[in-house]
């Protein structure tokens, strides 16, 4: 009697040739993740796996001796909403910081009572009489500590993907979100913002201004303008034209900000992690 589904019995048959392959490569096993690590390197070069199953692989291995406190976005750089501002205000912030999650507070900002997610924040505009605080998410708290493994089946358990990172005094120490999790496993998650390197850093927009890369080199964001760019300390070199501006801002730029220079105005357009996604340039006099 012939095989009513004879697809189905190829696939299992070349799951089980990889699997064996594997096994041929990690038996006897490895002691150490570092062994192991070297060799989910030799099974692609023998074309076991592919290049992003290893990565993949080794993100995971590499994550079982990390923690939340090794990933979070430190305390200074998070967008705090406060209970008490006005709903103007609020949508301004939300507006202006384009996340989709935000942990709101009550008096002191290690008091936080909340997450409220951006879109429930567009019902108050249908109805103004509704309570902000019946809006809220329940917010998580971890410990510095607490191992990434561990973290992902909290986030996976629940539907709130942000938890907030305490130190060993209680203080707030930073947030973490699943996206900041897989990262480790998978890399960066590109969004709207983000294109391949080789298209480009640098795009002229029609309204006479530019889209500039963080990344972009400095000697080629000054050649390109045809000006000199230089920080507050002459002394001081930078590679890339996000850092020369955070530098000269003093702090890590956040979205909406701007720094003038050499008769450019560098407004921050995206920022994620810490650093500068996009900056729009606009030469000062030509279109400011």
């Amino acid at each position: 009697m012939s095989d009513p589904h004879p697809q189905r019995s190829s696939d299992r048959e070349d799951k089980r040739s990889f699997l064996q392959k594997v096994v041929e490569f990690i038996n006897p096993g490895p002691d150490s993740p570092g062994e192991l690590i070297e060799t989910l390197a030799d099974a692609e070069d023998n074309e076991v796996i592919g290049a992003d199953s290893r990565v993949m692989l080794e993100g995971v291995i590499r994550m079982a001796d990390m923690t939340a406190g090794d990933v979070m976005v430190a305390a200074p750089r998070i967008d705090f909403l406060d209970i008490n501002e006005t709903y103007e205000a609020l949508l301004h912030q939300v507006i202006t910081t384009a996340h989709s999650r935000f942990p709101v507070y009550e008096g002191e900002r290690d008091n936080i009572i909340g997450v409220l997610l951006a879109k429930d924040l567009l019902k108050l505009q249908r109805s103004p009489g509704l309570n902000l605080r019946a809006l809220l998410r329940p917010a998580i708290f971890v410990p510095e500590s607490k191992p990434l493994n561990d973290l992902l089946r909290v986030f996976r358990s629940n539907r709130n993907h942000l938890a907030m990172v305490i130190d060993e005094f209680g203080a707030t120490a930073g947030l973490v979100t699943i996206e900041d999790v897989l990262e480790e496993i998978v890399g960066e998650i590109e969004d709207e913002f983000d294109i391949p390197e080789e298209e480009g850093d640098i795009f002229a927009l029609a309204d006479a201004t530019y889209r500039v890369a963080g990344r972009t080199p400095v000697e080629r964001v000054a050649e390109f303008f045809g000006v000199a760019l230089v920080a507050r300390d002459p002394e001081e070199e930078f590679d890339t034209i996000g850092g020369l501006v955070a530098h000269a801002l003093g702090h890590m730029p956040r979205r909406g900000e701007h720094w003038e220079s050499a008769g450019l105005r560098f407004e921050v357009l995206h920022a994620k992690g810490g650093a500068v996604h996009w900056f729009k340039v606009t030469r000062l006099g030509s279109g400011d």
